[in-house]
């Protein structure tokens, strides 16, 4: 296979990767449990301003990752990752897509709910391995996260969790002072903080195309 082919297969997948990641979102928002943690933030604001939309937030609040990136890692931010300004816009308005797509999608018993976030969780799951298997560029949180572990030696694994934590926080204090209440956030966000990871271990550990997919940037 020539190099010119692997790099459009790559981009392929991570573009594949990237609109199941967007259908996972809206599966766990649409259980009205809560949303994904690195959703969190631009969820509750889209509930304060629903004139704009939960992906026009997403696009914002990324931008600001990838914003604060470039400030931590100064000269060893590379030029490639300014490629994360484009994954931003897609991912945002594949969220948006994916949001509308559901529309009917209503689920209103508890069980339903609950089926919901799973099944959310396992799509994220698998959209984040075929996203992050080309190896080609990093979405912008997950940029994000790479910055602070490099500026602050803390492992990568340790560092998600504390940003993950520190986001939860973030749009809890905002959903207070937005709505007087938790409202946006919820046991979804937590199950998804929890299930998506270990999820992501199983999958790129049990699925064989994942590992034919990494190859490709061997």
């Amino acid at each position: 296979m020539t190099h010119a082919k692997q790099m459009i297969l790559r981009y392929f997948y991570f573009i594949l990767g990237l609109a199941i990641n967007s259908f996972g979102v809206a599966f766990i928002t649409k259980s009205a449990l809560g949303t994904s943690q690195i959703s969190s933030i631009p969820y509750v604001f889209s509930l304060r301003f629903p004139f704009v939309s939960f992906g026009t937030f997403t696009f914002f609040f990324n931008l600001i990752f990838i914003a604060l990136q470039i400030i931590l890692l100064k000269k060893d931010f590379h030029p490639i990752q300014f490629l994360q300004i484009v994954t931003n816009l897609l991912f945002s308005f594949l969220i948006d897509i994916s949001m509308n797509a559901l529309t009917f999608f209503q689920p209103s018993s508890l069980f339903l709910r609950l089926l919901s976030l799973l099944i959310g969780c396992a799509i994220l799951a698998f959209g984040i391995s075929i996203e992050v298997a080309p190896n080609v560029v990093v979405v912008p949180g997950e940029g994000m996260v790479r910055a602070i572990s490099k500026v602050t030696n803390l492992k990568f694994g340790t560092t998600k969790i504390y940003f993950d934590v520190t986001l939860i926080i973030i749009a809890s204090v905002f959903s207070f002072i937005f709505f007087g209440k938790l409202n946006g956030i919820g046991i979804g966000t937590i199950a998804s903080a929890v299930l998506v990871g270990k999820l992501v271990n199983i999958i790129n550990s049990h699925f064989n195309g994942i590992q034919k997919i990494s190859h490709l940037a061997a």
